[in-house]
């Protein structure tokens, strides 16, 4: 036996030898290739990202998922642990004692012929001892246990849920900050448009002037009028800048990354409710935070079910295999006897009366659980609060587009009148600025009613438990 023991201790020094050799070899690898940004998603050849680029590239760069990701990776972990309580379970033991002084026993010298009035000291160690022992245990029967394994399915869905929860949060904000740089480009395009026709129109004024049709006043007005437009668009292109900033963090990528939007501002294809009560139905049987929560109350049932299996017993069958010796330092090692003894059996474990832990246990778990659903009922309540405010923005923003388009044409229309009529010297300065006015008014109303409509979908799409990738451009 000590032979087998030596062989044991030399094969698991070789063996954990070879073992960090590899670990050397493999660890830096694994570590760059984890880290290599091939396993990000690439920025497209041309830097033009669409939506859906944003999106997906957003999605595998998302810090806020990875946290998820590593969320859902620890509860797995969880589900490990509570499987271990019904499995196998297998150790070993190994005790070396050295005796200093040797241990003695008195036994009475009636033995040796005595009266038995005094006592004969008699060495029982030796001056070397050593035990190996080798234990299986398997629980046949815990309530606890059954109920944990139970709960963790629930939990495996949870976590499931609370991902899916997160990214429809991380797919939002992209698709915010995607059509904030939208409608801060179209706006700077406005401002410049509107620019460009004061300056056009400066340029009439003057030639009218040195033609003497136009007045001296009306030359300073169009050159007030230009310049006035300068803080607005100042102002527009550092929106543009601060917004495509924040996109590009929220997907991701560098700051100094150069990229460019190939998305427009324009209605979509999707359709969703019009009314309130289809709406709210589809959240509630799609919406994570609310079946997370639907699955929580499940899990504390199960709680509840385990704090009670605490009064059933624990049965548990086990095996023992030992093998001990004792030698003196005159003796070998490889002389010394290593004599084996074997032993099964089984172990019943109830209890009788635990101060009423139990009992408080299970009481705590029925609490909890009723709070979690007075939690369920209070976010159906909320829902359906959220559904209608999203349901009737949405609504609003869809007639604002209608309203809007029909305002640009006749907007349109009416400055071009006005510009001829100023051009031909009927018309005044006043009536071609309150017109240039009215169309730019019009021109950003119908790009603010868009980016509204947009806005109010992707919070209708959240409301909603909508989660999918497809974008709207």
């Amino acid at each position: 036996m000590a032979g087998i023991v030596r062989y044991f201790f030399i094969k698991t020094d070789s063996f954990m030898n070879r073992f960090r050799q590899t670990l050397l070899f493999i660890v830096p690898i694994l570590f760059l290739t984890a880290f290599s940004p091939l396993h990000a998603a690439a920025l497209p050849a041309n830097n033009s990202l669409t939506l859906d680029d944003a999106v997906h590239i957003g999605l595998e760069r998302s810090r806020t998922l990875e946290i998820a990701r590593l969320d859902r990776d620890m509860t797995s972990q969880k589900i490990r642990e509570t499987w271990a309580k019904v499995l196998p379970q297998v150790t070993s033991d190994f005790t070396y004692t050295r005796s200093l002084k040797p241990s003695v026993l008195f036994f009475p010298d009636i033995f040796s012929g005595g009266t038995g009035n005094s006592f004969i000291p008699l060495v029982i160690s030796a001056d070397n001892a050593a035990t190996a022992t080798l234990t299986l245990r398997q629980a046949l029967f815990n309530g606890s246990a059954f109920a944990g394994i139970k709960a963790a399915g629930i939990l495996r869905k949870m976590s499931d849920e609370a991902y899916r929860n997160s990214e429809a949060s991380v797919i939002a904000d992209i698709k915010m900050s995607y059509y904030d740089v939208l409608i801060s480009r179209d706006q700077l395009q406005l401002i410049r448009q509107s620019i460009a026709r004061w300056e056009q129109s400066r340029k009439d004024t003057k030639a009218m002037f040195r033609q003497g049709v136009a007045a001296d006043i009306d030359t300073l007005k169009a050159y007030l009028s230009v310049e006035n437009l300068r803080p607005d668009l100042i102002q527009a292109e550092n929106r543009v800048v601060t917004t495509m900033t924040k996109l590009k963090n929220a997907i991701g990528i560098p700051l100094d990354s150069t990229i460019v939007l190939s998305g427009k501002l324009q209605l979509s294809s999707a359709t969703y409710p019009q009314d309130i009560a289809t709406a709210y139905q589809e959240a509630i049987d799609a919406r994570p935070d609310l079946r997370q929560l639907s699955l929580q109350v499940q899990a504390e049932g199960a709680k509840v079910s385990a704090a009670r299996a605490d009064h059933y017993p624990v049965i548990s069958a086990f095996g023992q295999l030992e093998s001990q010796t004792a030698f003196n330092d005159n003796i070998k090692t490889t002389d010394s006897r290593w004599p084996v003894s074997t032993a099964v059996g089984l172990e019943v474990s109830l209890p009788i009366f635990t101060g009423f832990r139990t009992s408080s246990q299970v009481e705590q778990a029925k609490i909890s659980q009723m709070q979690t659903r007075t939690r369920v009922d209070d976010l159906k309540a909320n829902i359906r609060a959220e559904v209608e405010v999203r349901l009737l923005n949405f609504l609003e923003s869809q007639k604002r587009i209608e309203v809007q388009s029909k305002t640009i044409s006749v907007a349109e229309r009416g400055y071009k009148i006005s510009l001829l009529r100023f051009k031909e010297g009927i018309g005044s300065r006043l009536e071609l600025t309150d017109a240039e006015l009215q169309l730019n008014k019009a021109k950003t109303n119908y790009l603010q009613a868009i980016y509204d409509y947009l806005v109010a979908s992707i919070q209708l799409d959240k409301a909603l438990g909508r989660s999918t990738l497809s974008s709207r451009q």
